[in-house]
């Protein structure tokens, strides 16, 4: 493991500031222990980028523990060899060896830092802070709020795609909880996007129905129950597999249990 140094290659430090910009990090802090120090306006957490030469590996550190936590859990590092150190201790670094493997984590690293737990809880609990919840009416608006805020954080974080078909129009997207809103246990639960899966309109309804399910890796269970003609109608992309976390295995499990799953 080693620490790397900026370059002053013009191309590395262009390139490095090149693929910052385009994904949302556009505040140049500068240089940070050798490392090129971004931030966003509009996404919490702090990002390090850095290069060993022109060709790579490239290397990104991530400073929002529950971003570097999803990264690790759901996404295999991209290099041949271990990433460095980050700039300090409170930073998980990534390797990649090309540079189209780092644009697309961070992508992935602004989405996330959008869309997991505490930005549309915090949303939520901002928003609803003096509504009224007496009357099953209020309770019904403040409900529908909160599903607006779960879709859209489950839009940023599934990228706007329902994974196992590839379909990206909106208007053919649910976001689908795994545990009923009803059944959820706190606000914290009920906006967790852990707790969801962005799923086309009629994968939503199988899977709300119990005719679908998930196992333990992300891949497809039928129900005896959904037919063989069914089934083909849903069209599953041949490569449809679900990027898992913990969490989403928990609620997952309990979605089974409740259907029969084995």
């Amino acid at each position: 493991m080693h620490t790397p140094q900026i370059s002053t290659s013009f191309v590395i430090r262009t390139e490095i500031q090149k693929v910052a910009f385009d994904n949302g990090f556009r505040i140049d802090l500068g240089i940070d222990a050798g490392w090129l120090h971004y931030r966003s306006t509009t996404a919490p957490g702090d990002i390090w980028v850095a290069a060993a030469s022109e060709e790579g590996p490239w290397f990104l550190a991530v400073g929002l523990a529950s971003v570097a936590s999803e990264l690790m859990s759901t996404q295999a590092d991209a290099a041949s060899e271990p990433a460095p150190h980050g700039p300090n201790q409170e930073t998980k670094a990534f390797s990649f060896a090309t540079l189209n493997a780092l644009h697309d984590t961070l992508d992935r690293t602004y989405r996330l830092s959008l869309s997991l737990p505490d930005a549309p809880l915090n949303e939520f609990l901002a928003k609803t802070k003096s509504a009224p919840r007496t009357t099953e009416a209020e309770r019904l608006v403040i409900q529908r709020v909160g599903q607006d805020i779960f879709r859209q954080a489950l839009m940023k974080y599934w990228n706007g795609r329902c994974p196992l078909t590839g379909i990206n129009d909106p208007a053919l997207l649910r976001a689908s909880h795994i545990v009923p809103w009803s059944e959820c246990e706190s606000d914290a639960q009920r906006l967790d996007v852990h707790n969801g899966l962005l799923l086309s309109a009629l994968w939503d309804a199988a899977f709300d129905a119990g005719l679908v399910s998930f196992d333990e890796e992300g891949q497809v269970l039928r129900s005896p129950h959904l037919s063989s003609n069914a089934f083909k109608y849903l069209d599953i992309h041949p490569s449809a597999q679900l990027k898992l976390t913990d969490t989403h295995r928990r609620h997952l499990a309990r979605h089974r249990r409740a259907f029969g799953y084995r």
